[in-house]
């Protein structure tokens, strides 16, 4: 009976049922079989939703569409190709400069492909760089500011892992970068043997680019001066943030009227909150039912069978993570996946901060690993390229996001550095 009744979840969740009524449906069965009050969901989820912290994601994803719907891609674009242009591989730095800023602001990296594809995929191609190249690079470049505050999937492991998210903010600037500059090194590589002609430095067109994006440059600093300033917290200023875009959206800029687009807007990006707050509310109840039957532990005396060290474990938890990146939104993986391998890092003396970085730095790959990453779909239908030539493209940029992820996993000095010199 009980291996019917899996069969038949597992087979709504192919079917295309939504992610929260498969998990919410496999709790209170999972509740009603443990003659366990099912009102232990709805307990789990007026805790996750009285975390102070919560706030923040949907101010943040807020204020990320709000930039992503006005014109901040076209100034910020510009900004990257007056001051990068000019070097070689200036291009692709381009890319992974505005790609990069967009994502941490709104934690959906196919947002980013969308709302910049259609300015440097272009713009790529103009410069000479191959088709194979571009679409590669834009299609990797859509997930590398998952790492950077004030990235929601930070936010989002933060909660569920019960981390202090000030610490696992500062944790992710040191290895965005190193993927950044691994990424960048071989574009520059790369544009020495396409032989792509450089264009020289216009200080008029560098100073017209940051006169014309003087507003918006200032915003990631505020927040991390504001948070490790002491001035204000995550969620004051994600607070500070969404007033802070309206007012230069929609008064200083004028790309987006207050009253006819951003209602619009707040209802797109609430959508997105929405999907996440129900999966987060199920998901942490059915995570419940799984520590009261020792799941966890279960699975821990398990591994120690066959893994005695936590190098071997660190090996295994990449290769299972780029798994659940492919198969698996972030925002579903991290609660669904998080309370499972918490208890086992732990056992093995992983500290939890670095681990965060270790499992979103997997699952930004995932977004672009064949067969089935998300980015590659959405790559694809948005430069109206077959999936196979997406495959080919991400390919060379799956292997040097490998290299990152192994010196990440392997380094914790990159991920712990800065939460260490800046700790209280």
């Amino acid at each position: 009976m009980g291996f019917l009744i899996f069969a038949a979840i597992v087979l709504l969740a192919f079917l295309g049922t939504p992610l929260f009524a498969v998990i919410g449906l496999g709790a209170l069965l999972a509740f009603h079989f443990a003659e366990i009050d099912p009102a232990a969901i709805f307990i789990e989820l007026y805790r996750v939703t009285s975390n102070p912290t919560l706030v923040a994601i949907p101010l943040f994803t807020f204020a990320g569409f709000i930039l992503a719907n006005g014109k901040t891609p076209e100034r910020l674009t510009a900004l990257s190709q007056a001051f990068f242009g000019g070097f070689t591989g200036g291009v692709p730095m381009v890319v992974l400069a505005a790609c990069a800023f967009f994502t941490a602001f709104t934690g959906a990296s196919g947002v980013t492909i969308i709302a910049l594809g259609g300015l440097l995929y272009p713009l790529m191609l103009k410069e000479k760089y191959s088709k194979n190249f571009s679409l590669g690079l834009m299609t990797s470049s859509g997930s590398l500011g998952l790492l950077f505050p004030p990235s929601i999937p930070l936010i989002l492991y933060a909660l569920v892992a019960q981390v202090n998210v000030d610490q696992l903010f500062l944790a992710g600037i040191v290895p965005g970068t190193v993927m950044i500059l691994i990424v960048g090194a071989y574009s520059v590589v790369r544009s020495k043997s396409l032989k792509i002609t450089k264009k020289p430095f216009h200080w008029d067109q560098a100073l017209r680019s940051l006169r014309e994006a003087i507003w918006e440059i200032p915003l990631p600093f505020i927040i991390l001066f504001g948070i490790y300033g002491g001035i204000i917290t995550v969620a004051e200023a994600a607070a500070v943030t969404v007033v802070y875009v309206i007012v230069v959206e929609s008064f200083i800029y004028k790309d987006l009227h207050p009253f006819q687009d951003l209602p619009r807007i707040m209802r797109e990006s609430m959508v997105l909150v929405g999907t996440i707050l129900i999966i987060l509310g199920t998901a942490m109840g059915f995570t419940n039912y799984l520590i009261d039957e020792q799941i966890p532990m279960q699975l821990l005396e398990f591994m120690k069978q066959y893994i005695h060290d936590p190098l071997t474990f660190l090996i295994a938890l990449n290769v299972f993570l780029l798994l659940v990146g492919c198969m698996m939104d972030i925002f579903s993986a991290i609660i669904v996946v998080v309370p499972l391998i918490v208890p086992i890092a732990k056992s093995f003396d992983i500290n939890m901060v670095h681990l965060g970085i270790i499992f979103l730095t997997n699952l930004e790959i995932g977004y672009s690993t064949p067969p089935v990453g998300i980015n590659l779909f959405i790559a694809s239908s948005r430069f109206n390229e077959p999936i196979l030539q997406l495959y080919r493209s991400a390919l060379p940029f799956l292997g040097l996001r490998i290299m990152g992820l192994l010196a990440i996993t392997y380094l914790p000095v990159l991920s712990l550095f800065l939460p260490n010199l800046f700790r209280p």
